[in-house]
């Protein structure tokens, strides 16, 4: 078979295959009762964060607030015992509410950091209704590396306390070249009644 562009063939090898990458269940994390951050510490609980893969996700998938308007977060440690690797981000959010009569798409200056070392934000917001609850995905990049900064980019969608659909789209890094050993997760206030956590690592093959 041919690959084909503006009908020149550029690729003809009878088959083609290409490799998007192997994905390796490392951990999953299931809250069984109310807890106030969950975390994945490298070398603890059977959790990888080296140098074993390039790429690292984690996927949260239901986690639902104890209060009302909570926003979820993430912190990055870098060796020491807090989660406050110094980071620079930006977020947009497009949103849109169930009525359909309000929805727009904006940059979200008061949820970026320029070089700040507090918890960056995944999703704001979010009701606490027994039907409300917040999911999403990160990608954090070679988290081993002592050159280089650390990369990260995350998508999480969630119901809004005010019934508004949002998805807030984050990108950033870790500016520091110690290696990232440890991701914590967590609401800015009260625990994080449910949910469930996974961590995979990304080989290239």
């Amino acid at each position: 078979m041919a690959i084909l562009s503006n009908a020149v063939e550029i690729i003809d090898a009878g088959a083609f295959s290409a490799s998007l990458g192997s994905l390796t269940l490392i951990k999953t994390i299931t809250l069984s009762s109310a807890a106030g951050t969950v975390s994945f510490v490298h070398g603890a609980s059977s959790v990888v964060l080296d140098n074993t893969y390039p790429v690292y996700k984690f996927v949260y998938t239901s986690v639902h607030p104890a209060e009302e308007g909570a926003i979820f977060q993430v912190g990055f440690r870098d060796g020491s015992t807090n989660y406050d690797a110094t980071k620079t981000t930006t977020c947009f959010e497009p949103i849109a509410n169930e009525g359909g009569t309000s929805a727009e798409i904006a940059y979200q200056a008061s949820h970026d950091l320029a070089q700040g070392t507090g918890f960056q934000t995944l999703a704001r917001n979010t009701g606490n209704g027994n039907d409300e609850c917040t999911s999403g995905e990160m990608l954090l990049f070679n988290p081993s590396s002592t050159t280089y900064v650390k990369h990260f980019l995350a998508r999480g969608c969630g119901h809004h306390q005010s019934n508004y659909s949002f998805t807030d789209f984050v990108a950033g890094y870790c500016n520091v070249t110690a290696a990232i050993d440890a991701v914590q997760f967590k609401f800015h206030s009260d625990n994080i009644d449910a949910g469930t956590f996974k961590l995979y690592g990304i080989k290239d093959s």
